[in-house]
């Protein structure tokens, strides 16, 4: 054995590390999948946040109504999105498998639901513009549809990224766990 001043071990060239342990895949997985999830958590995060001074400035009339417009009904269901957000962080540390999958679903129903419905109640409004270039809604001077419609593409692809993530984490996990059943 080598010590830091000394010459290296008798006999060996330093390529004999071959047979030393290394950290098993699936908790290398686990942990590079985690930091892309909370990445993706915090980029919602701030959307969250976004979304949520639109419509206190919009109910609570700060600015004229010509500057930011009353929220569209699908913003409301969207607050909700923060719960899978919060849930995914709680299964994290000690990898809580039944966390994880409550987060996955509450993405469906919280997350990904209101996004689908947003699309479909502004279509409308985003055709008209379209087709007549009228806007009734606006956000400082913005189309409201057109500003909407950008934050909403935003959230889906950040939503099925977190999603896909998160599919590919619980796997890993189930991975772990069935090799300690073997053993």
């Amino acid at each position: 054995m080598a010590s830091r001043a000394g010459p290296r071990a008798a006999g060996t060239d330093g390529s004999d590390f071959q047979h030393r342990e290394r950290v098993a895949l699936h908790y290398q997985m686990s942990v590079t999948l985690k930091y892309e999830i909370k990445k993706l958590i915090y980029v919602h995060l701030v959307i969250w946040l976004l979304l949520v001074a639109k419509m206190s400035v919009g109910h609570l009339r700060l600015l004229p109504h010509d500057q930011v417009a009353m929220p569209y009904q699908w913003e409301y269901p969207y607050l909700l999105s923060v719960v899978p957000s919060v849930l995914g962080l709680l299964s994290f540390p000690r990898n809580n498998i039944s966390y994880l999958v409550l987060s996955m679903i509450s993405m469906g129903l919280f997350s990904i639901a209101p996004l689908i419905y947003g699309s479909m109640e502004m279509f409308p409004a985003a055709q008209q513009l379209y087709r007549h270039g009228k806007a009734y809604r606006f956000l400082f001077g913005f189309s409201a549809v057109s500003v909407m419609y950008l934050v909403l593409v935003l959230a889906v692809q950040v939503h099925a990224w977190q999603l896909y993530y998160s599919k590919k984490l619980l796997d890993s996990w189930f991975t772990s766990t069935q090799e300690k059943k073997r053993k």
